[in-house]
């Protein structure tokens, strides 16, 4: 079976997110599947994705931190900045982070770890909401 559609992301604030419930609900097929692949793909250049601790938000917190000490607003050697101060390094956060994940999917799931939610790290700090090509590949 393949299933492809485009889930559309609420818009966020800036920061770290966990998605995980949201893309399940856009791919209810995924509870059909006894083995199979979930491809996801934003497409955006200013947020990406990544997978991380679902429990506790103070990762979240402690990330957005240290992407912000990691890349800078307002660094004199940005060229890019017509579009604001937080554009240049949301393109070098997407760079640094991803824009696509690959999850397995096992016996109507996904098989993440205990611990492991999907994140949607949102760079900017207007984004308005976020396009991710999800695509469900497997067999029933």
């Amino acid at each position: 079976m393949w299933q492809q559609r485009i889930l559309k992301l609420a818009p966020r604030a800036r920061g770290f997110h966990l998605v995980t419930g949201e893309v399940l609900e856009g791919m209810p097929e995924i509870g059909e599947l006894r083995v199979g692949l979930l491809h996801l793909f934003i497409q955006h250049t200013s947020a990406s994705l990544a997978i991380n601790e679902n429990a506790d938000p103070d990762v979240r917190g402690d990330l957005e931190r240290h992407f912000n000490v990691m890349v800078p607003e307002n660094a004199p050697h940005y060229e890019h900045t017509l579009e604001g101060p937080d554009d240049m390094p949301a393109h070098i956060k997407t760079v640094l982070i991803g824009e696509s994940l690959t999850l397995p999917i096992r016996d109507g799931a996904p098989a993440l770890g205990t611990w492991q939610g999907i994140y949607l790290c949102e760079h900017r700090d207007r984004a308005g909401g976020r396009r991710v090509v999800a695509t469900l590949q497997g067999e029933r």
